[in-house]
């Protein structure tokens, strides 16, 4: 790969992983301007760990009090709300997880299409502004039951289609449940560790076969993954409850409208 397209590719990958605008769809775009091939396995991986790497981080301190607490819980029988809401990310995790071993396959063999990507990204992107709009935004985290987590956690298995975006559909399911924005984005943001760190592990065990792999490539975009995504989220929290959802709801529109015309024009 040249050092142009990792970079390009790797803060694509970084910003839209967090972002509710789908990654999918942003990595067609330049693969059809500039005539670029897959950037292969490898690169997959480490785009993917650099995102991984930032959401841990910036997550840090919560991830400390929910695995203490979560874990803690199961000693005591007494649950504080961080160890409640560690259990309702593992609950939240399996339907996505069982249903992309089931079907991983099929959705790479038939859904990853520039039509597909191009309806969802312009439909769910109408129902994340819908959401935004009609949802009630008065509740916390804390007010997370087992039955919303689960429904995220189904919602989260649509983001298999491509074009979806994980994080898109989730804060969408949590903002119709009633959630604040910046509570719902939080979640999503937990949420995405276990998202991102399975099919990781199974990407890298792929890897382990591979008879060359270019490290240089591996490690750049990582580190530059890594840059955009853990920026992402900053700004993202930041300003989420000021700035609402509508303008990534207008720019899927416009991006969903841009692959139309690069398919039929």
């Amino acid at each position: 790969m040249e050092i142009f397209q990792i970079v390009v590719l790797a803060l694509i990958q970084g910003l839209t992983e967090f972002l509710p605008i789908s990654s999918s769809a942003h990595l067609i775009l330049p693969a059809e301007v500039f005539g670029w091939q897959d950037q292969g396995l490898a690169f997959d991986v480490a785009v993917h760990f650099g995102s991984l790497i930032a959401v841990v981080l910036y997550f840090r301190k919560d991830i400390g009090l929910l695995l203490r607490d979560g874990l803690g819980g199961l000693k005591s029988r007494q649950f504080t709300d961080e160890g409640r809401l560690a259990w309702l990310i593992v609950l939240a995790t399996i339907p996505v997880g069982l249903v992309g071993l089931i079907f991983k396959g099929y959705i790479e063999t038939h859904l990853r299409t520039a039509a597909v990507i191009a309806a969802t990204t312009i439909g769910f992107g109408l129902l994340l502004w819908w959401a935004d709009v009609r949802g009630a935004r008065r509740q916390n985290l804390a007010q997370l039951n087992w039955k919303k987590a689960l429904i995220i956690g189904c919602a989260q298995v649509l983001a298999l289609i491509p074009g979806t975006s994980r994080s898109g559909i989730t804060m969408t399911a949590g903002l119709m449940l009633g959630m604040k924005r910046e509570a719902a984005a939080r979640f999503s943001f937990l949420l995405s560790i276990p998202a991102i760190a399975l099919p990781s592990m199974l990407l890298t065990y792929d890897l382990l076969a591979l008879e060359s792999v270019p490290w240089g490539d591996i490690l750049l975009g990582t580190v530059l993954s890594f840059i955009s995504a853990y920026l992402c989220i900053h700004f993202f929290l930041q300003f989420i409850s000021r700035i609402g959802m509508a303008p990534f709801a207008i720019y899927r529109l416009i991006l969903g409208a841009a692959l139309i015309w690069i398919i039929w024009g």
